[in-house]
């Protein structure tokens, strides 16, 4: 069934989505070259690196993993092709920074490892096991953060999970991943929320997709049918509504409370294709090995949607993919709200790569910066109810305790208030590096206790 229509209750924008140039371009797969290089970071999640498993001059297999979770918080590696070891080393990853990395040659063959694919029967398993899948396939957070699957399916045991939310809202501007799973796999996105909800027998769950995307939402109801335990939540179409809390907030009506995860409000958030990766892990036994991300931008040649291998280089993609317009500005990894500009394409997509959005140089223009007029309008938008321009003051005079004192690390960084801003002040990135600097602080004067 179909609930009304719903939304966070504080800030939000509406900017134009740009979802047209990907949306109707289903997904595609492409497969990396024979002999070309794959690179695979020991971090491509929240929490502890990996350690390689493997050494230089070995061959691997398909699905073989290749490294193993360093902790807890962590989330072992596979491979996505199968190949030979060339080398162990630092290596560039999309935010620019040199992590540690295996290697491998494409060999061409893509020969599975005999230990995957084998279909099973999900029903039959404790909840033990299917968190332990889901542990070993290595499976993160697909929509940018993250974070260990396993982990966030076993909260603490004073967190009565009622609530377990499929994120289908994709708000970001120009990403359309999302979108294309619910119309293509529906059945897998639905059937990865039933093994979820198996771990949590007092929960309904809920698929949530904002009301720009009318066909999705049918195509979902119609997979879902009677079942009792499910249902489609229609969103009102806003900017940052799939941000987790906000999204939370819509849904149930709840806050969670600053500093808090969404288990301690009886809630547990996956993105679309992170539940049909718990699916494939789960019913196919079948690790993290692929992605889907969209290829988009007025400087792209072709917009659109493919699956690729995890490792696979950034290059070899956009080569695929009919290249780049000459007049190319800036490329940015995910959306043009949240997403970080790109200094080289020479570097592989990981877990947590959901686009690239290549703009021309008109496109990526910034224009000039000049005094905060003191209009508010960062205020009014803020969905975390923050003052951005008091905070982007402390930021800049470099008062990390101001800016903690008036909460900065609350800060989700959706870039809302840049986005209304008429001195076109840089908010967001002032805001974004004051918290990373503050939380260093903090976490250095805690290690000195």
């Amino acid at each position: 069934m179909v609930m009304n229509l719903q939304t966070f209750n504080r800030g939000g924008i509406h900017p134009p989505d740009g979802k047209a140039l990907a949306k109707d371009k289903p997904i595609q797969i492409l497969m990396p070259k024979e002999s070309s290089l794959l690179v695979y970071p020991m971090s491509q999640h929240i929490g502890a690196p990996c350690d390689p498993i493997v050494a230089k001059g070995d061959r691997v297999l398909v699905g073989q993993k290749i490294a193993e979770a360093g902790g807890f918080v962590s989330a072992p590696i596979h491979a996505s092709v199968s190949g030979t070891v060339k080398d162990i080393k630092p290596m560039a990853t999309p935010s620019g920074a040199m992590v540690k990395s295996i290697i491998i040659e494409n060999d061409g063959l893509y020969e599975e490892d005999p230990s995957i694919g084998k279909d099973t029967d999900y029903e039959s398993f404790s909840n033990e096991k299917i968190l332990e899948k889901v542990k070993e396939a290595g499976i993160v957070g697909l929509g940018g953060a993250g974070f260990p699957t396993h982990v966030k399916l076993n909260p603490p045991k004073d967190c009565k999970i009622d609530t377990v939310i499929v994120n289908g809202a994709e708000c970001e501007p120009y990403l359309t991943t999302d979108y294309r799973l619910l119309m293509e796999q529906p059945e897998k996105v639905v059937k990865g929320l039933e093994i979820i909800l198996k771990l949590f027998p007092d929960a309904t769950g809920y698929i949530a997709i904002e009301n720009n995307k009318p066909d999705a939402i049918e195509k979902v109801v119609k997979t879902v049918g009677n079942n009792p335990r499910i249902k489609v939540l229609a969103l009102m179409t806003k900017y940052p509504q799939g941000s987790e809390k906000q999204l939370i907030n819509a849904v149930t009506g709840r806050e969670v409370p600053s500093g808090a995860l969404p288990a301690n409000a009886g809630c547990i958030v996956d993105n679309v294709d992170t539940v049909v990766a718990i699916e494939t892990a789960v019913c196919e036994d079948r690790p993290l090995m692929r992605r889907i991300v969209t290829l988009t931008g007025d400087a792209a040649n072709n917009p659109g949607n493919y699956e690729i291998r995890i490792g696979m280089n950034m290059n070899e993609l956009i080569e695929m993919a009919g290249g780049l317009k000459e007049d190319l500005g800036k490329i940015i990894a995910g959306g043009p709200m949240m997403g970080p500009a790109m200094f080289s394409t020479d570097c592989p997509f990981i877990k947590t790569s959901s686009a690239l959005l290549c703009l021309t140089k008109k496109s990526a223009e910034l224009p000039p910066e000049s005094n905060c007029i003191r209009c508010a309008k960062c205020i009014n938008a803020c969905p975390m109810g923050l003052m951005p321009a008091k905070l982007n003051k402390l930021a800049l005079a470099k008062d990390y305790e101001g800016f903690a004192a008036n909460n900065g690390l609350d800060c989700i960084e959706c870039g809302s208030c840049s986005y209304v801003c008429p001195a076109k002040r840089h908010l967001t990135q002032t805001l974004r590096i004051c918290k990373r600097e503050t939380m260093a602080i903090m976490r250095a004067k805690a290690q000195k206790k």
